[in-house]
């Protein structure tokens, strides 16, 4: 990244703190052309630098878990967009393990495969094994039912889950939920989250201290960023309203292969790049769908999140970081189990 964009981010965020603006409004950072930002949650109340900026210090030994974000692979996928998107998985994954500090888990986002076939899963499979990280969740994405309503997906990876591979585990004081809003999808229609779905996830949320740190993920934004697109969840409304009472939320999802944030109150929403292939910032094509940009541009529109949780300020730091982007480095935080 040049000077000039790292001083030009620099004037934005500083815009963003000195705007005014109440932080339950819309702030919204696309940064899926090379530029990252750290987004800190501290009590609910999120702040952002730059990517390239030194971290606060934190009191105690730092994070206390860490796990990292990879989203939208599309295994099987060989368009112009991304002719080996196999190689750009490795690439990912090879940042992943250059990371200073081993993650605790990996998060997966949806769309493991371009067409939920058996070799495409295969393919992901063998590539995630060379991952530092031994330990990680999926949830499905509208690629991954495409052929058989999900059903590869869920005997590969949703052994435990409910329903259509949703579930939730805890880690060191944090309480993860994998919702599924792709079963039925039409296309370019709306995710939906369900009735069935729904009523477990008020149960599931019952009974714990609002003083919780939630982080729910899924595959389509859990909040409406371009209808046209069905880049958003029909019943996301609903489902936020469980998690009003507790003081930090984030909601991580993929989909749209491109980074955007929103804050409302105390819930933060991150969308992560694919390591498979950009698209176009909403409205600015007919329609979604994968990008082509210059071979020598690719790697910097595709990229990982990385997640720090500090225990001692209930803190979650989101990292962004591009393929191409061999001097950053990442410092993710979050909890897991074994891989599903």
């Amino acid at each position: 990244m040049t000077d000039k964009n790292k001083d030009l981010i620099d004037q934005k965020l500083q815009e963003l703190n000195d705007d005014g603006v109440d932080r339950r409004g819309f702030l919204k950072c696309m940064a899926w052309a090379g530029t990252g930002l750290v987004w800190t949650m501290s009590g609910g109340i999120p702040s952002s630098r730059a990517f390239a900026k030194t971290a606060p210090r934190s009191g105690g030994n730092g994070g206390d878990f860490t796990f990292v974000q990879i989203s939208d692979s599309h295994i099987g996928f060989n368009k112009p967009a991304n002719p080996d998107v196999t190689a750009t998985l490795q690439t990912a994954i090879n940042k992943i393990n250059a990371m200073p500090h081993k993650p605790d888990f990996i998060i997966h986002t949806g769309d493991l495969s371009q067409l939920s076939k058996p070799s495409e899963f295969d393919t992901l499979d063998q590539a995630l094994k060379g991952a530092s990280a031994k330990q990680i969740y999926f949830v499905p994405g509208e690629h991954d039912m495409l052929t058989d309503n999900g059903e590869q997906f869920l005997q590969r990876y949703g052994k435990g889950t409910k329903g259509t591979g949703w579930y939730s585990f805890d880690q060191k004081g944090v309480h993860f939920v994998g919702l599924v809003n792709v079963a039925n999808l039409k296309a370019g229609g709306m995710g939906s989250l369900g009735h069935e779905q729904m009523e477990w996830l008020e149960d599931d949320l019952k009974g714990r201290s609002a003083s919780t740190p939630i982080v729910l993920f899924a595959h389509i934004p859990l909040w409406t960023i371009y209808p046209d697109w069905g880049w958003g969840t029909d019943d996301s409304e609903q489902a936020l309203s469980y998690v009003k009472r507790f003081g930090s939320v984030t909601v991580l999802n993929g989909h749209i292969h491109q980074i955007m944030q929103k804050v409302e109150g105390k819930v933060s929403f991150h969308t992560a790049m694919s390591t498979a292939f950009p698209q176009p910032a909403p409205g600015t094509a007919p329609s979604a769908g994968p990008m082509k940009v210059p071979a020598d541009q690719l790697q910097r529109v595709l990229g990982i999140t990385d997640v720090n949780y500090l225990v001692s300020g209930r803190s979650l730091a989101i990292v962004d970081s591009p393929l191409g982007d061999s001097g950053s480095t990442a410092s993710g935080n979050g909890g897991g189990s074994g891989g599903r």
